[in-house]
C-alpha cells in the first residue's frame, strides 16, 4: 500500500523532495549559491525522482554532490550522452546514481535525476553555482533565485526534441519548503538589502559595515522568484580582481593560470550626453500570448501583464522624439503589426497607434517569438534611423537558443532592449536577447512598476551610439593575455561592462597591468583606463575562473550552433573546458555514483516527478484566466441593467477603476510636446476649466499656458516619478522655446499660485 501520510502531489503521490536550503555568499559583484535538497523515500518500492527546475541563465554550475547516510559522493563532469548511458546502466543494475544536466533548449532549466533511492532511505543533494549580479536603474545589484518555472511554449514546427517534461502545480501550493540565508561582503560599505520577499533584519558583522548577513523570513510560499537587491556605497567604482590559479591545475591551462575580472564604468563627456539623439526606428514587440492575461503579482489589486504593457506603451509613444519612426508588433502563435512598415512619428500616427494599444488583448495563443523577429529582420533598415527593438514578454519560450542565435546574427543592424514581465520569466531569454542585441535587460516582478524601468532603457536607446570600441591590455614583458569574454560591442552611460581574461606567464619585475578602452562617441574620441595589480587576491574559491570559463563556454556553444563549418572541434573544446573547469555546459552533465556495498537495490522502481511552482501552469488555468476576464465583462454589463449579488463566484472588481492622474496627464500630451487647455487637463490639475483659464496672463497663447501648467504640476507633485516623465518634459520645454513666447516667467509664477507650488523657472529648464 502506498504511504500518503507525507507530502503529496496533485495526483496524490508522495513527493520525495522534502526541503531546499540555500546559502548565498556575495563578494562585491559576484555570488556563489549553494542549494541542498533533502530527499526521503516514504514508499515501499525504490524510487527514481525527477526534478526540473530553473536557475539564473547566466549562472555557472560548478559543483554537484550527494550524501547518503554519512557517505558523500562528489559528481564528475562527463560528456552528456556518456553520462546518461552510465546513469541508465547503473540504475538497471540496482546501483544508486545522481544526474544533473542542462536543458538542450534553454540554459536556465536543469533536470536533476535521483535514481534507485531505496525504501525508507534519505539522501541530500547539493549543487553550487556562481553568478554575476546585474546593475539596476537605481544602482542596486540584483541577485535572483528563480523559484517559479512556468511551462515553456514549444513552437509546433521547431523540430526540437528531448525537452524535459515539467510537472507543475499552482504557485504557493508546492509540497516542500525553502529557506535562504546570505552573507554579503563588499569592498565598500553595505547600505541596505531589499527583497520582494519578507526578510529578517540585516545583521552587520563589522563596524565598517562591509560584511553582513540576512535571511529570508520563514514560510516562503514559492509564489514568486526570490529577488535580493544589494546597495553599496560607490557601486560604480571600476574594479579589477586577479584570482590565483588552481594549485592542482597545469600552468598554461585556464584553471592553471591567474584570471582577471574587470568591472568597467565608461565615463561619457557631459557635453555629448546633454544632446540626446532624436533619430531612430523604434519597434515595440509585445507578447500577446494567453499567459499575458495572468496578474503581475499575487496581491489583492494586481494589474494583469497585458494591462501593464498597455500603460507602458502609452508612456513610450508619448515620449518618442519628433522625426523618428516607429511600429508595434504583437505576437503569440502568430503576429500582427500595427503598420505594414514603420511610420514617421506624428500626431496622426501617434493617435492611431494609441487607439490600437487600447484594444490590445492577450489573445494570440502561445509564445512564439521567432517568426516576428524573422519578419522584422527581413525589413530593410531606414537610412540614418538606427533600429531599436523593445521586446516585452513573460518569457515562457521553449526555443531560447534559436532566438538568441537569430538576434546575434542580426546584431549589427539594431540594438535590442528586453523586459521580462511577471514571475518565472526566463532569465536566459531576457538577459540573452539584450546581451546578443547590444542592449539592456530589465525584469518586472512583484509590485514593480514597469514604466520607470522601460524609461531607463529608452534613455539608453536615445544615447548617442558608441562606435569603434577597442580594448588594449598593457602587461609587463613575460606576461600574455588571453581574453575570455567576447569583444565589447556596446557601451551605455552608467552601465557596467565585465571583462574576463587569462594571464599566462610571469613578470620578472613589474607587478602592475592596465587595460585601456577606446571608443568614439558623437565623432569624439574617448579613452578610459583602469590599472590593476598582477598580484593575485587571496583565495576566492575560484569564482572568477568559473565565471570566465562560463563566459567562454557560452561563446563557443553559440559558435557550434551556428555551424558554419569554418571551425572544427568546437564541441570537443567545450567538453574539454567544461571537464577541466568543472562548469556545466549543454554538451556535458554531472554524474555522481554511490557504490552500494552488498546487495543491489531490489524491486521495480517507481518514477516520481517532483512538482515545480508555476504562475500559469496549464491550458485549463489559462482558460480560467479568460473566464475571469469574461466574468468581469458580464458583471460590468449586468451592473448597468440590474444589481448583482455580492457573492458571485468571481474576483472582486471595480467597474470604475481609479485612474492614475499621471497617466491621465501623459495621455493628454500632443506628439509635439504641448498640452491643450481643456476640461480633461483641468480635471487632472484638480480644478475646473474656468479656474484654469482665468489666471492665464493676457498676452500668452492658451496652448503655452496649458503646457507650462502641466510642467509645474509634474515638478510640483510628481518628482518621485521623474524618470517616467522626463522625456515628456523635455519635449514640452523644447516646444515652448520654439514658440518664442513672451511672459514665460509670468506664466510660471501664475501657475505656481494656481496650483499651490513653488517651482522655479530654471528648474523647468526654461
Amino acid at each position: 500500500m502506498v504511504n500518503c501520510c507525507g507530502l503529496v502531489t496533485v495526483k496524490n503521490e508522495p513527493v520525495p523532495l522534502k526541503s531546499i536550503a540555500v546559502e548565498v555568499s556575495v563578494q562585491g559583484h559576484v555570488a556563489t549559491v549553494s542549494s541542498t535538497l533533502q530527499y526521503e523515500n516514504q514508499e515501499e518500492s525504490p524510487l527514481e525522482a525527477i526534478f526540473v527546475f530553473p536557475l539564473p541563465g547566466e549562472a555557472a554550475v560548478c559543483r554537484f554532490s550527494a550524501k547518503i547516510g554519512q557517505t558523500e559522493v562528489v559528481a564528475e563532469v562527463q560528456e552528456k550522452q556518456k553520462a546518461r548511458e552510465q546513469y541508465d546502466d547503473l540504475l538497471s543494475s540496482g546501483q544508486q546514481a545522481f544526474l544533473l544536466e542542462e536543458s538542450d533548449e534553454s540554459p536556465d532549466v536543469f533536470k536533476l535525476s535521483v535514481g534507485s533511492l531505496p525504501p525508507g532511505e534519505k539522501a541530500s543533494v547539493s549543487l553550487d553555482y556562481v553568478t554575476e549580479l546585474a546593475v539596476q536603474a537605481d544602482d542596486g545589484l540584483r541577485l535572483c533565485l528563480p523559484a517559479v518555472l512556468n511551462p515553456r511554449y514549444q513552437p509546433q514546427d521547431s523540430g526540437s526534441g528531448g525537452s524535459a517534461l515539467v510537472s507543475s502545480v499552482p504557485a504557493g501550493s508546492v509540497p516542500y519548503s525553502l529557506s535562504l540565508s546570505a552573507r554579503v561582503s563588499s569592498p565598500h560599505p553595505i547600505c541596505r538589502v531589499e527583497s520582494n520577499c519578507p526578510l529578517d533584519p540585516l545583521n552587520y558583522l563589522n563596524t565598517e559595515k562591509t560584511q553582513a548577513t540576512v535571511s529570508l523570513a520563514a514560510g516562503h510560499q514559492f509564489d514568486r522568484d526570490i529577488e535580493l537587491l544589494l546597495y553599496y556605497q560607490d557601486t560604480h567604482q571600476p574594479t579589477a580582481i586577479v584570482e590565483a590559479a588552481q594549485t592542482s591545475a597545469k600552468p598554461g591551462s585556464l584553471m592553471g593560470d591567474p584570471v582577471v575580472m574587470l568591472s568597467l564604468y565608461p565615463e561619457f563627456p557631459n557635453d555629448v550626453m546633454s544632446s540626446m539623439t532624436s533619430l531612430g526606428e523604434f519597434l515595440f514587440v509585445v507578447d500577446r500570448s494567453g499567459s499575458m492575461s495572468c496578474p503581475m503579482h499575487n496581491g489583492s489589486v494586481a494589474q494583469d501583464r497585458i494591462g501593464s504593457a498597455r500603460d507602458t506603451l502609452l508612456l513610450l509613444l508619448k515620449s518618442l522624439p519628433m522625426g523618428c519612426y516607429f511600429n508595434i508588433i504583437g505576437f503569440g502563435s502568430r503576429y500582427e503589426s500595427f503598420y505594414p512598415k514603420s511610420v514617421e512619428y506624428s500626431q496622426k500616427t501617434m493617435d492611431e497607434a494609441l487607439q490600437k494599444v487600447k484594444a490590445m488583448r492577450a489573445d494570440l495563443g502561445g509564445t512564439e517569438i521567432l517568426q516576428p523577429l524573422k519578419h522584422i529582420y527581413s525589413q530593410p533598415c531606414l537610412p540614418d534611423q538606427p533600429r531599436q527593438l523593445f521586446l516585452f514578454t513573460d518569457g515562457e519560450v521553449g526555443n531560447t537558443k534559436e532566438v538568441l542565435d537569430l538576434v546575434k546574427a542580426n546584431a549589427g543592424s539594431h540594438r535590442c532592449f528586453s523586459f521580462g514581465i511577471g514571475e518565472g520569466a526566463s532569465s536566459a531569454l531576457i538577459s540573452g536577447v539584450a546581451k546578443q542585441g547590444g542592449g539592456h535587460a530589465q525584469f518586472i516582478t512583484g509590485q514593480d512598476r514597469m514604466q520607470p524601468k522601460v524609461m531607463q532603457s529608452l534613455r539608453f536607446a536615445l544615447q548617442p551610439a558608441v562606435v569603434d570600441i577597442s580594448v588594449k591590455w598593457n602587461v609587463p614583458k613575460g606576461v600574455s593575455v588571453t581574453p575570455l569574454s567576447p569583444p565589447i560591442r556596446v557601451l551605455f552611460q552608467g552601465q557596467r561592462a565585465l571583462l574576463y581574461a587569462q594571464l599566462t606567464g610571469k613578470s620578472s619585475g613589474d607587478t602592475e597591468g592596465s587595460v585601456t578602452v577606446k571608443y568614439s562617441l558623437a565623432e569624439q574620441p574617448v579613452e578610459n583606463q583602469l590599472s590593476f595589480s598582477l598580484k593575485p587576491a587571496e583565495d576566492t574559491g575560484l569564482t572568477i575562473h568559473r565565471l570566465g570559463a562560463r563566459t567562454l563556454i557560452r561563446s563557443l556553444e553559440m559558435e557550434e550552433r551556428q555551424g558554419d563549418g569554418k571551425k572544427k572541434g568546437v564541441h570537443e573544446k567545450v567538453v574539454e573546458l567544461s571537464v577541466q573547469s568543472g562548469v556545466s555546459s549543454v554538451f556535458t552533465a554531472f554524474i555522481a555514483v554511490h557504490k552500494v556495498d552488498g546487495e543491489a537495490v531490489q524491486g521495480p522502481m517507481l518514477l516520481r516527478q517532483v512538482p515545480t511552482p508555476s504562475v500559469c501552469v496549464s491550458v485549463k488555468q489559462q482558460r480560467r484566466c479568460k473566464e475571469i476576464i469574461l466574468c468581469r465583462y458580464f458583471v460590468t454589463v449586468l451592473t448597468i441593467c440590474c444589481p448583482v449579488p455580492s457573492d458571485l463566484d468571481c474576483p472582486a472588481t471595480s467597474s470604475n477603476p481609479v485612474k492614475d492622474p499621471l497617466l491621465q496627464l501623459i495621455s493628454l500630451q500632443k506628439a509635439s510636446g504641448s498640452w491643450v487647455l481643456e476640461a480633461a487637463l483641468a480635471e487632472v490639475l484638480g480644478k475646473t476649466e474656468e479656474e484654469v483659464a482665468k489666471p492665464k496672463p493676457a498676452p500668452v497663447d492658451q496652448e503655452v499656458w496649458a503646457t507650462v501648467l502641466a510642467l509645474v504640476w509634474l515638478y510640483g507633485f510628481k518628482m518621485e516619478a521623474q524618470e517616467e516623465w522626463q522625456f515628456l518634459a523635455l519635449k514640452a520645454v523644447s516646444w515652448i522655446q520654439a514658440q518664442k513666447a513672451a511672459s514665460v516667467s509670468e506664466c510660471v509664477q501664475a501657475g505656481n499660485t494656481l496650483l499651490g507650488c513653488q517651482v522655479q523657472k530654471d528648474t523647468l529648464g526654461l
